[in-house]
């Protein structure tokens, strides 16, 4: 199995608003891309500096699965979103 996990940064402008849209339309791909396996999105409550404001960590049967999943219109709906609205993201993909 494949776990995927992004951490995102979001700007001040309209953070709180855009957090819940973005939490919304990742929360939907599940329904949407046959190959995402598991996903779940949360929100911050820690007030740090080192703190993101949003993680999401999903699972794949495999890195092909992912490799679809990364091109699926769907989900490239949310990045162009994701883009706009952030200012950082990291990521750690790993075989669990």
């Amino acid at each position: 199995m494949i776990v995927h996990i992004v951490m995102f940064k979001f700007k001040d402008e309209s953070k709180e608003s855009n957090i819940k849209e973005v939490q919304k339309r990742l929360n939907a791909l599940v329904t949407l891309i046959h190959e995402l396996k598991f996903m779940e999105v949360g929100v911050n409550f820690t007030d740090s500096d080192r703190a993101f404001d949003l993680c999401l960590y999903s699972t794949f049967e495999s890195k092909e699965d992912m490799a679809i999943y990364a091109i699926h219109p769907e989900h490239l709906k949310v990045v162009e979103l994701i883009k706009t609205v952030t200012l950082e993201s990291k990521v750690v993909d790993y075989i669990l």
